[in-house]
């Protein structure tokens, strides 16, 4: 089975992005790794989700957030790949950031969505080391952004 199989197994079409114009790049390859830049929980240029959690956002909706987050680095690496997912052969890492109220301890609960859905499409291949930190706020008043870094063929 093919990632491209797993991406469709599991419902996802994959965003078309445009490179923006930014004083960083949305993702790096160097020396066989690819590492994409944080990724908010956007569709067709807005932000779904607005808020930080658990107070704006409940856990459940930041966990879709964090799918969501995924779904583009997922967009950013076929790009990064032209167009060729598989030559990923690990995933390195993923760093979660989830904008807290007050109080609330329980960023992993959020991020581990992220890291299901990224195990779910890449398999074994999928398994990660991982950050999931609460932070006082995130670009666009989001709840929610991962990065990730992959390995990839040589």
């Amino acid at each position: 089975m093919t990632i491209y199989d797993r991406v469709r197994e599991a419902g996802i079409t994959l965003p078309t992005l445009a490179i923006p114009a930014a004083a960083f790049r949305p993702y790096v390859v160097y020396d066989n790794q690819l590492i994409v830049s944080g990724q908010l929980p956007v569709r067709d240029g807005k932000t779904l989700f607005s808020g930080k959690v658990p107070d704006a956002v409940s856990v459940s909706d930041a966990q879709t957030a964090a799918r969501l987050c995924v779904i583009n680095i997922l967009a950013w690496a076929h790009h990064a790949t032209d167009g060729d997912l598989n030559r990923i052969r690990r995933v390195l890492r993923l760093g979660g950031f989830v904008a807290t109220s007050e109080g609330f301890a329980d960023a992993p609960a959020v991020i581990n969505a992220a890291s299901e859905l990224t195990t779910q499409i890449f398999g074994e291949r999928g398994s990660h080391a991982r950050i999931a930190i609460g932070v006082a706020s995130l670009p666009f008043n989001a709840p929610v952004e991962v990065e990730a870094t992959f390995a990839l063929e040589g």
